[in-house]
């Protein structure tokens, strides 16, 4: 695509939050381009009665409203995950709040959930849902408003409204950005939050089953990661997603915005988003399916990521620094890596070098 090639010294001129509105406008415009090339049939699965054609997926964060799900997914990802969506709509934090680090192939976000709300999101996936693409699989993160006093009927309502329109859900207690959200990750806490949202997903979807996935920090000590599992597997859960951005500021850091608060993502996410997706697979015994991120901008990334424990791989920051012609790049050299390694499938390669 080398039009991003070209327009790239432009957008990386503009505010950062002005040029992330601008690509999605770009996108519900048709303006990017999108393919046609089908996917490598070693890149298919079947995870949750669900075919993904290949594991690349959009991570929550871009598409918070759910406007661009068709283009979006005309680009080649195998799902996109919009949101994360809270029920009533809330502007976020104060701007400005989205920084990026050029030298660091990375980006620090303090949004803070800034959405439309749920009630307009349902509308936008229903339109999605009544349109050509309609069989897409999508993913729906949900959140908590900042003003709420209580997280689990935050994450009930959201399953109300949302959840008809999801091929799975993710309940967010990991982003950094909201006070006292990474405290839910607590036993206690996380299993009342599942409670609220399984029966909610029951009086709202009593005829079918929806996968229900919750999304964690990369900031774990090892025994929160021992309770989470712990929970994962008492609790059925469907999935973890590993991992959401870091608190932490590794010394190699280079960016001037190096020192903002917030969410760090990108390049520098890379080495330990995989280690705690590592430890989750050994810890749940490679029992339930995880959805590795963080700083994924390579084919090699995405299959480091399987091999650790990953069934799906998505990826955000690098379309900041390379475009959307990254996508195809990174199922091409994955599926050409599954087969140096002697693997007919991804679900081969999952974990092995994990276990």
């Amino acid at each position: 695509m080398d039009w991003y090639r070209l327009a790239r010294p432009l957008l990386q001129r503009l505010e950062p939050e002005v040029a992330h509105d601008l690509s999605l406008w770009a996108l519900r415009h048709g303006l990017v381009p999108s393919t046609s090339a089908p996917d490598d049939p070693i890149l298919a699965q079947r995870l949750w009665g669900r075919d993904f054609a290949n594991p690349i997926g959009l991570a929550a964060g871009y598409d918070k409203n759910a406007v661009a799900v068709a283009p979006l997914l005309k680009l080649g990802f195998g799902f996109v995950e919009i949101g994360s969506v809270t029920p009533r709509p809330q502007p976020g934090n104060p701007k400005p709040r989205l920084f990026r680090l050029p030298e660091d192939e990375a980006v620090i976000n303090r949004l803070g959930f800034n959405n439309l709300g749920a009630a307009a999101a349902a509308t936008s996936l229903a339109h999605f849902r009544a349109g050509p693409s309609k069989d897409g699989l999508i993913g729906v993160n949900l959140g908590k408003n900042k003003d709420s006093a209580e997280a689990a009927p935050d994450y009930a309502e959201g399953v109300r409204q949302l959840s008809r329109y999801a091929d799975y859900l993710v309940i967010n207690v990991s982003s950094p950005n909201t006070p006292g959200l990474r405290a839910l990750q607590g036993p206690a806490e996380l299993e009342a939050i599942l409670a609220r949202v399984r029966a909610a997903l029951a009086e709202t979807l009593p005829e079918r089953s929806v996968p229900l996935l919750v999304k964690l920090a990369p900031d774990l000590a090892e025994a929160d990661m021992e309770d989470i599992a712990g929970v994962a597997l008492a609790q059925e859960l469907d999935g973890l997603i590993a991992t959401n951005t870091t608190i932490a500021r590794p010394e190699s850091l280079k960016g001037r915005h190096r020192t903002e608060a917030g969410g760090l993502s990108g390049r520098p996410l890379f080495v330990p988003s995989t280690a705690v997706l590592a430890q989750l697979f050994r810890l749940t015994g490679g029992r339930l399916p995880l959805i590795g991120l963080g700083g994924v901008a390579s084919g090699a990334d995405a299959y480091a990521k399987i091999r650790a424990g990953a069934s799906l791989v998505q990826l955000y920051t690098a379309l900041v620094y390379r475009g959307p012609g990254l996508i195809g790049g990174v199922k091409r050299d994955l599926a050409a890596l599954l087969r140096r390694d002697g693997f007919a499938s991804i679900t081969e390669a999952v974990g092995t070098a994990a276990r």
